[in-house]
């Protein structure tokens, strides 16, 4: 799912309830240049096979809010830039993210000015 929605720069929302997720270990800049993204939402997400959310969100701009609460990050080894240049992202819940294995982190929360 690496680079599945890379610079979609029109899109301003979108319905991932339905997509199958239980076998994915990468979403690497799944949403990289997503500047109009408003609104997503990943409660379905199956993550426990999940190892690299690196990029995920690089350059939403446009995005305020996020839940991830039900991410489950305990494979995850690299999250390096997943935030980077989220300017307008206010509110993030990462509460259940267990970066016990993560080896790459590095400017994570980049430009996020408004957190």
């Amino acid at each position: 799912m690496a680079y599945m929605f890379s610079d979609c720069s029109s899109l301003t929302d979108i319905n991932l309830s339905n997509i199958i997720t239980i076998n994915t270990t990468n979403i690497n800049e799944m949403f990289v240049g997503c500047s109009k993204l408003k609104k997503l939402n990943l409660s379905s997400f199956v993550t426990n096979n999940l190892t690299t959310l690196a990029g995920m969100f690089y350059g939403c701009t446009s995005l305020e809010e996020l839940d991830l609460s039900n991410f489950n990050t305990e494979n995850v080894e690299i999250t390096g830039c997943m935030f980077y240049n989220c300017t307008s992202l206010k509110k993030i819940n990462l509460s259940s993210f267990n970066t016990n294995k993560v080896k790459i982190m590095d400017v994570m929360f980049y430009k996020c000015k408004s957190l």
